[in-house]
């Protein structure tokens, strides 16, 4: 079967490449099985030098990735050296700080010595997305690469190029054969791999439709599996909030990356006494956004990621509005093959797709509310949970609302971002387990008790 990927800017084909058949699935497999005992049995000193290797040819390569993912999926470059910097950073922590987590706990018991170690799984395969191409592999490869994991990857259809970077990036570091493998497969293959016994463990960063599917199926093998999906963060502004300030990280918050972010800002759930302040502010900022090019440095808001999520994105927009909604900025398609402005749609209430669903793309929401106590009801008043973020004056007082954020990470006076030192992950439909930090190395591994009488 041949994929075609199109450039979300221009409409144009930019790649073809046929669908592996089962004998190259086999020798991917196969490659990462005959590596997986030789890398577990790598030093971890071995282990970080060449994960330090991987982030320094990710640094060499950042130009030529860059021009990859802008014309794979859209990518504003200066987000995307960004993203590859933040992947050779992550190569750098887990490589100095892989051995601390790692280290035998010594836990007092009766015995004459007990203690809890951290063991590789095996193979681990990665179902990864398109809207962070690089880092959303490193996100869990380079943890899962120190503990003794290897790692096969089967990424979104739309960016196979950044799947063969990632690879040649790891071949160029000197990375061992076998240790990290790419297979170009479809939804219905990754189903037959995951169910292959050379498979310990799956990671997924996707839809709940992908991790429903492929958490039953990794279930029914009864092998562990850490699933990131989406999110509808809470924004929430308090009436003492710094009006500058919170309108400045709104517009980044939102607009990141187009809005194709899981852990962007999408319900601002604003207190009436400063909102229209506040809406006003966000509507004037969010106007400067241009929409054009992603080489372009000029350019501040890049298209989609494909066409078909810019008509699904507008669906919802348009349903809203029907039900109600009122259209301050944007809201209608652009001309260009894949491009959405910033869009803001105001008054939104239960009942309405902006409400009720995740909007993967440049569309911010607005709800208004009462107060403080309002404002943490409706924050929590959906079915994902991934992050959230408060917004005032009195850091105290933030942080209690955070306390009370049904969520994976809550923000004050910062907005939501993943950082290598804190675990990562959501509850509720935006999925469970952790990436990143300790919890997220452990989460491949075997937690091992030992106990010598």
């Amino acid at each position: 079967m041949t994929v075609e990927t199109v450039n979300p800017y221009t409409g144009r084909s930019e790649y073809r490449h046929e669908l592996m058949d089962a004998a190259a699935i086999e020798s991917v497999l196969a490659s990462a099985a005959g590596a997986s005992a030789r890398w577990a049995a790598t030093s971890l000193e071995e282990r970080g030098a060449l994960l330090r290797a991987v982030g320094h040819q990710l640094r060499a390569r950042g130009s030529d990735l860059q021009r990859i993912m802008a014309a794979e999926m859209g990518k504003l470059r200066k987000e995307a050296l960004a993203e590859i910097g933040k992947c050779a950073d992550a190569c750098d922590y887990y490589a100095e700080h892989a051995a601390g987590y790692l280290s035998d706990e010594i836990v007092g018991t009766d015995a004459s010595r007990s203690y809890v170690r951290y063991e590789p799984l095996g193979g681990v395969l990665a179902v990864m997305p398109w809207n962070f191409p690089i880092w959303q592999v490193f996100r869990f490869l380079a943890p899962a690469l120190m503990a003794g994991n290897v790692a096969v990857l089967k990424h979104a259809s739309n960016v196979p190029r950044c799947a063969d970077a990632i690879a040649e990036v790891m071949r160029a570091a000197g990375l061992p054969d076998g240790v990290f493998g790419v297979l170009h497969i479809d939804n219905d293959q990754a189903a037959d791999v995951i169910r292959d016994a050379r498979i310990a463990a799956v990671t997924l960063t996707g839809s709940e439709r992908a991790g429903r599917s492929i958490a039953a199926n990794a279930g029914g093998q009864l092998k562990k599996c850490v699933m990131e999906l989406g999110g509808s963060d809470a924004f929430i502004v308090l009436e003492d909030a710094d009006l500058d300030l919170s309108v400045k990280q709104a517009v980044a918050s939102r607009f990141n990356n187009a809005g194709q972010t899981c852990i962007a800002a999408k319900r601002f759930i604003v207190v009436d006494a400063i909102a229209d302040a506040f809406v006003a502010g966000f509507v004037e900022a969010a106007g400067k956004l241009r929409l054009g090019d992603p080489q372009q440095d000029d350019t501040t808001l890049a298209p989609l990621a494909r066409q078909d999520l810019r008509d699904e994105l507008h669906r919802q927009v348009q349903e809203s509005l029907d039900k109600g909604a009122e259209a301050l900025l944007g809201c209608e398609p652009d001309a260009s093959h894949a491009g959405y402005p910033a869009s803001i749609l105001d008054h939104v209430v239960p009942g309405m797709p902006a409400y009720e669903e995740e909007l993967f793309g440049p569309v911010a929401a607005i709800l208004r509310v009462r107060d403080e106590a309002e404002a943490v009801r409706v924050a929590n008043d959906t079915t994902f949970g991934l992050g959230g973020s408060v917004w005032t004056r009195d850091a105290a007082r933030g942080e209690r609302v955070a306390r009370q954020l049904q969520c994976g990470a809550a923000f004050v006076n910062a907005i939501v971002r993943s950082d290598v030192r804190l675990p990562f992950g959501g509850i509720k439909r935006s999925g469970y387990g952790r990436e990143l930090a300790g919890h997220g190395i452990h989460e491949f591994t075997n937690i091992k008790s030992v106990y010598v009488a």
